[in-house]
Protein backbone atom coordinates (compact mmCIF):
# COMPACT_ATOMS: atom_id res chain seq x y z
CA UNK A 1 0.00 0.00 0.00
CA UNK A 2 1.19 3.04 -1.49
CA UNK A 3 1.33 6.23 1.57
CA UNK A 4 -0.88 8.37 -0.32
CA UNK A 5 -3.45 5.41 -0.31
CA UNK A 6 -3.28 5.09 3.60
CA UNK A 7 -3.59 8.96 3.77
CA UNK A 8 -6.92 8.35 1.82
CA UNK A 9 -7.83 5.62 3.95
CA UNK A 10 -6.91 7.61 7.20
CA UNK A 11 -9.18 10.66 6.10
CA UNK A 12 -12.23 8.49 5.09
CA UNK A 13 -11.54 6.34 8.33
CA UNK A 14 -11.86 9.97 10.39
CA UNK A 15 -14.92 11.02 8.78
CA UNK A 16 -16.88 8.21 9.06
CA UNK A 17 -15.64 6.68 12.25
CA UNK A 18 -17.36 9.34 14.03
CA UNK A 19 -20.24 10.64 11.24
CA UNK A 20 -22.94 7.41 11.81
CA UNK A 21 -22.11 6.19 8.39
CA UNK A 22 -20.02 2.96 9.02
CA UNK A 23 -16.51 3.69 8.56
CA UNK A 24 -15.67 0.01 7.80
CA UNK A 25 -18.43 -0.30 4.42
CA UNK A 26 -16.49 3.08 3.71
CA UNK A 27 -13.21 1.40 3.89
CA UNK A 28 -14.16 -1.77 2.54
CA UNK A 29 -15.87 -0.05 -0.66
CA UNK A 30 -12.61 2.04 -0.42
CA UNK A 31 -9.75 -0.84 -0.82
CA UNK A 32 -11.83 -2.41 -3.20
CA UNK A 33 -12.07 0.33 -5.51
CA UNK A 34 -8.20 1.12 -4.98
CA UNK A 35 -7.95 -2.47 -5.73
CA UNK A 36 -6.43 -4.00 -2.92
CA UNK A 37 -7.21 -7.80 -2.99
CA UNK A 38 -7.98 -8.34 0.40
CA UNK A 39 -9.93 -5.09 1.67
CA UNK A 40 -11.14 -7.05 5.08
CA UNK A 41 -7.25 -7.47 6.48
CA UNK A 42 -5.53 -5.91 9.31
CA UNK A 43 -5.41 -2.79 8.13
CA UNK A 44 -9.07 -1.63 8.07
CA UNK A 45 -8.66 -2.92 12.08
CA UNK A 46 -5.79 -1.05 13.10
CA UNK A 47 -6.33 2.55 11.52
CA UNK A 48 -9.25 2.52 13.59
CA UNK A 49 -6.30 3.45 16.44
CA UNK A 50 -6.06 6.84 15.00
CA UNK A 51 -9.33 7.50 15.45
CA UNK A 52 -8.83 6.19 19.01
CA UNK A 53 -6.20 8.80 19.58
CA UNK A 54 -9.24 11.70 18.14
CA UNK A 55 -10.95 10.37 21.35
CA UNK A 56 -8.32 10.33 23.94
CA UNK A 57 -7.04 14.51 22.72
CA UNK A 58 -10.82 15.98 22.04
CA UNK A 59 -12.20 13.96 25.55
CA UNK A 60 -8.60 14.33 27.34
CA UNK A 61 -10.17 16.36 30.28
CA UNK A 62 -13.46 14.11 30.67
CA UNK A 63 -11.07 10.95 30.47
CA UNK A 64 -8.88 12.70 33.42
CA UNK A 65 -12.26 13.42 35.33
CA UNK A 66 -12.92 8.98 34.31
CA UNK A 67 -9.44 7.84 35.63
CA UNK A 68 -9.25 10.28 39.30
CA UNK A 69 -13.25 8.73 39.71
CA UNK A 70 -11.66 5.11 38.95
CA UNK A 71 -8.29 6.12 41.27
CA UNK A 72 -10.60 7.12 43.98
CA UNK A 73 -12.66 3.89 44.01
CA UNK A 74 -9.82 1.65 44.05
CA UNK A 75 -8.31 3.63 47.07
CA UNK A 76 -11.35 3.37 49.26
CA UNK A 77 -12.30 -0.08 47.93
CA UNK A 78 -15.60 -0.26 46.67
CA UNK A 79 -17.06 0.79 43.09
CA UNK A 80 -19.40 4.28 42.78
CA UNK A 81 -17.86 6.81 45.16
CA UNK A 82 -18.25 9.46 43.04
CA UNK A 83 -20.14 10.58 39.62
CA UNK A 84 -16.70 10.33 37.51
CA UNK A 85 -16.00 6.82 38.61
CA UNK A 86 -19.79 5.60 38.26
CA UNK A 87 -19.58 6.71 34.76
CA UNK A 88 -16.05 5.19 34.37
CA UNK A 89 -18.05 1.55 35.43
CA UNK A 90 -20.85 2.02 32.97
CA UNK A 91 -18.51 2.59 30.32
CA UNK A 92 -17.03 -0.09 30.78
CA UNK A 93 -19.91 -2.13 31.36
CA UNK A 94 -21.03 -0.90 27.71
CA UNK A 95 -18.11 -2.88 26.60
CA UNK A 96 -18.54 -5.69 27.64
CA UNK A 97 -21.36 -7.07 25.00
CA UNK A 98 -19.10 -6.08 21.92
CA UNK A 99 -16.08 -7.11 23.38
CA UNK A 100 -17.29 -10.52 23.92
CA UNK A 101 -18.92 -10.60 20.57
CA UNK A 102 -15.38 -9.65 18.91
CA UNK A 103 -13.40 -11.90 20.59
CA UNK A 104 -16.02 -15.19 20.33
CA UNK A 105 -17.55 -14.39 17.00
CA UNK A 106 -15.27 -12.87 15.05
CA UNK A 107 -14.09 -15.47 11.92
CA UNK A 108 -18.20 -15.53 12.15
CA UNK A 109 -18.84 -12.10 11.71
CA UNK A 110 -16.34 -11.62 8.95
CA UNK A 111 -17.03 -14.74 6.91
CA UNK A 112 -20.73 -14.03 7.11
CA UNK A 113 -20.51 -10.24 7.16
CA UNK A 114 -17.66 -9.10 5.05
CA UNK A 115 -18.51 -9.18 1.63
CA UNK A 116 -20.52 -6.23 -0.18
CA UNK A 117 -24.38 -7.36 -0.03
CA UNK A 118 -24.65 -7.75 3.62
CA UNK A 119 -22.42 -4.19 3.65
CA UNK A 120 -25.20 -2.89 1.88
CA UNK A 121 -28.29 -4.33 3.44
CA UNK A 122 -26.71 -3.66 6.82
CA UNK A 123 -26.20 0.28 5.97
CA UNK A 124 -30.13 -0.06 4.77
CA UNK A 125 -31.32 -1.83 7.67
CA UNK A 126 -29.43 0.59 10.45
CA UNK A 127 -30.69 3.53 8.68
CA UNK A 128 -34.01 2.79 8.97
CA UNK A 129 -33.77 2.36 12.93
CA UNK A 130 -31.77 5.34 12.97
CA UNK A 131 -35.17 6.90 11.90
CA UNK A 132 -36.79 5.18 14.31
CA UNK A 133 -35.20 6.63 17.00
CA UNK A 134 -35.52 10.16 15.26
CA UNK A 135 -39.45 9.39 15.28
CA UNK A 136 -39.17 8.36 19.24
CA UNK A 137 -36.94 11.04 20.09
CA UNK A 138 -39.34 13.31 18.12
CA UNK A 139 -42.53 11.78 20.14
CA UNK A 140 -40.97 12.57 23.57
CA UNK A 141 -40.65 16.32 22.69
CA UNK A 142 -44.40 16.34 21.71
CA UNK A 143 -45.59 14.88 24.82
CA UNK A 144 -43.27 17.18 26.67
CA UNK A 145 -40.71 14.50 28.05
CA UNK A 146 -37.50 16.20 28.67
CA UNK A 147 -34.27 14.66 27.16
CA UNK A 148 -31.92 12.72 29.82
CA UNK A 149 -28.32 14.03 29.66
CA UNK A 150 -24.93 12.32 29.66
CA UNK A 151 -25.12 12.20 33.82
CA UNK A 152 -28.33 10.56 33.60
CA UNK A 153 -27.12 7.33 32.59
CA UNK A 154 -27.52 4.63 34.51
CA UNK A 155 -26.33 1.21 33.61
CA UNK A 156 -28.81 0.07 32.35
CA UNK A 157 -28.42 2.52 29.83
CA UNK A 158 -24.98 1.56 29.44
CA UNK A 159 -25.93 -2.07 28.67
CA UNK A 160 -28.11 -1.21 26.54
CA UNK A 161 -25.95 0.76 24.14
CA UNK A 162 -23.83 -1.98 24.81
CA UNK A 163 -25.19 -4.45 23.06
CA UNK A 164 -26.25 -2.17 19.76
CA UNK A 165 -22.35 -1.15 19.63
CA UNK A 166 -21.76 -5.25 19.75
CA UNK A 167 -24.48 -4.68 16.56
CA UNK A 168 -22.37 -2.34 14.77
CA UNK A 169 -19.30 -4.99 14.43
CA UNK A 170 -21.27 -5.88 11.10
CA UNK A 171 -19.79 -3.55 8.62
CA UNK A 172 -22.54 -1.26 7.60
CA UNK A 173 -23.53 -0.89 11.00
CA UNK A 174 -21.83 2.31 12.05
CA UNK A 175 -20.67 1.93 15.62
CA UNK A 176 -21.31 5.52 16.68
CA UNK A 177 -24.90 5.56 14.15
CA UNK A 178 -25.71 2.42 16.38
CA UNK A 179 -25.17 3.91 19.98
CA UNK A 180 -26.11 7.14 19.09
CA UNK A 181 -29.29 5.61 18.38
CA UNK A 182 -29.61 3.34 21.30
CA UNK A 183 -29.32 6.97 23.05
CA UNK A 184 -31.81 8.42 21.45
CA UNK A 185 -34.49 5.12 22.23
CA UNK A 186 -33.13 5.35 25.95
CA UNK A 187 -34.40 8.88 26.08
CA UNK A 188 -30.83 11.19 25.59
CA UNK A 189 -30.48 14.33 24.15
CA UNK A 190 -28.74 14.03 20.73
CA UNK A 191 -25.18 15.73 22.27
CA UNK A 192 -25.59 13.36 25.44
CA UNK A 193 -26.01 10.35 22.79
CA UNK A 194 -22.96 11.13 20.99
CA UNK A 195 -20.99 11.81 23.58
CA UNK A 196 -21.19 8.97 25.44
CA UNK A 197 -21.33 6.57 22.20
CA UNK A 198 -17.61 8.44 21.93
CA UNK A 199 -16.68 7.73 25.40
CA UNK A 200 -17.64 3.99 24.65
CA UNK A 201 -15.85 3.93 21.82
CA UNK A 202 -12.58 4.38 23.92
CA UNK A 203 -12.90 0.50 25.42
CA UNK A 204 -13.67 -1.62 22.17
CA UNK A 205 -11.45 0.42 19.60
CA UNK A 206 -8.72 0.31 21.99
CA UNK A 207 -9.27 -3.48 22.37
CA UNK A 208 -9.54 -4.50 18.70
CA UNK A 209 -6.50 -2.72 17.57
CA UNK A 210 -4.28 -4.12 19.48
CA UNK A 211 -5.56 -7.87 19.32
CA UNK A 212 -5.28 -7.23 15.66
CA UNK A 213 -1.77 -5.70 15.47
CA UNK A 214 -0.37 -8.65 17.51
CA UNK A 215 -1.83 -11.01 15.50
CA UNK A 216 -0.81 -9.51 12.05
CA UNK A 217 2.08 -7.67 13.57
CA UNK A 218 4.85 -9.77 10.82
CA UNK A 219 2.44 -8.60 7.97
CA UNK A 220 1.80 -4.70 9.41
CA UNK A 221 5.62 -4.27 9.88
CA UNK A 222 7.59 -6.43 7.05
CA UNK A 223 8.92 -3.37 5.30
CA UNK A 224 9.78 0.33 6.17
CA UNK A 225 6.98 1.40 3.47
CA UNK A 226 4.79 -0.66 4.92
CA UNK A 227 5.33 0.86 8.64
CA UNK A 228 5.39 4.32 7.30
CA UNK A 229 2.22 3.82 5.06
CA UNK A 230 1.26 2.77 8.38
CA UNK A 231 2.00 5.53 10.43
CA UNK A 232 0.31 8.28 7.79
CA UNK A 233 -2.82 6.37 7.83
CA UNK A 234 -3.10 6.82 11.50
CA UNK A 235 -1.80 10.07 11.61
CA UNK A 236 -4.51 11.43 8.89
CA UNK A 237 -7.86 9.53 10.87
CA UNK A 238 -6.76 11.30 14.23
CA UNK A 239 -6.66 14.26 12.96
CA UNK A 240 -9.42 14.38 11.16
CA UNK A 241 -11.60 12.33 13.36
CA UNK A 242 -10.46 15.37 16.11
CA UNK A 243 -12.32 17.72 13.58
CA UNK A 244 -15.46 14.84 12.92
CA UNK A 245 -16.05 14.93 16.69
CA UNK A 246 -16.26 18.44 17.11
CA UNK A 247 -18.28 19.28 14.41
CA UNK A 248 -20.56 16.19 15.03
CA UNK A 249 -21.12 17.48 17.98
CA UNK A 250 -22.02 20.95 17.29
CA UNK A 251 -24.24 19.89 13.95
CA UNK A 252 -26.13 17.80 16.35
CA UNK A 253 -27.39 20.26 18.75
CA UNK A 254 -28.73 22.37 15.98
CA UNK A 255 -30.55 19.18 13.87
CA UNK A 256 -31.24 15.84 13.68
CA UNK A 257 -29.69 12.69 12.00
CA UNK A 258 -31.86 12.91 8.86
CA UNK A 259 -29.00 13.80 6.87
CA UNK A 260 -27.31 10.87 7.54
CA UNK A 261 -30.29 8.22 7.19
CA UNK A 262 -30.82 9.71 4.01
CA UNK A 263 -26.97 9.49 3.24
CA UNK A 264 -26.80 5.63 4.46
CA UNK A 265 -30.00 4.69 2.55
CA UNK A 266 -28.25 5.87 -0.58
CA UNK A 267 -24.91 4.25 0.53
CA UNK A 268 -26.94 0.70 0.36
CA UNK A 269 -28.62 1.37 -2.66
CA UNK A 270 -25.68 2.32 -4.70
CA UNK A 271 -23.64 -0.38 -3.47
CA UNK A 272 -26.45 -2.59 -4.89
CA UNK A 273 -26.50 -0.65 -7.98
CA UNK A 274 -22.54 -1.26 -8.26
CA UNK A 275 -22.79 -4.79 -7.47
CA UNK A 276 -25.49 -5.17 -10.22
CA UNK A 277 -23.41 -3.79 -12.80
CA UNK A 278 -20.45 -5.60 -12.08
CA UNK A 279 -18.44 -2.42 -10.89
CA UNK A 280 -17.81 -3.78 -7.56
CA UNK A 281 -16.81 -7.68 -6.46
CA UNK A 282 -18.94 -9.15 -4.21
Amino acid sequence: MSVWEAILLGVIQGLTEFLPISSTAHLVVARQLLGHPHPEDAFTTIIQMGTLGAVFAYFRADIAVLLRGVWGDLRQGRPGTSPASRMAWRIGLGSIPAGLVGLLRKDWLKQTFFHMQAIAWVAIIFALLMAASEWWIRRRERLGRPHREEADVTLHDALWVGLWQAMALMPGGSRSGTTITAGLFAGLSRPAAARFSFLLSLPIILAAGAKEFWDERAELLASGSQIIALGAGLLSSALVGYLAIAWLLGFLKRYSMMVFILYRIGLGVWILAMLAVGWLQP
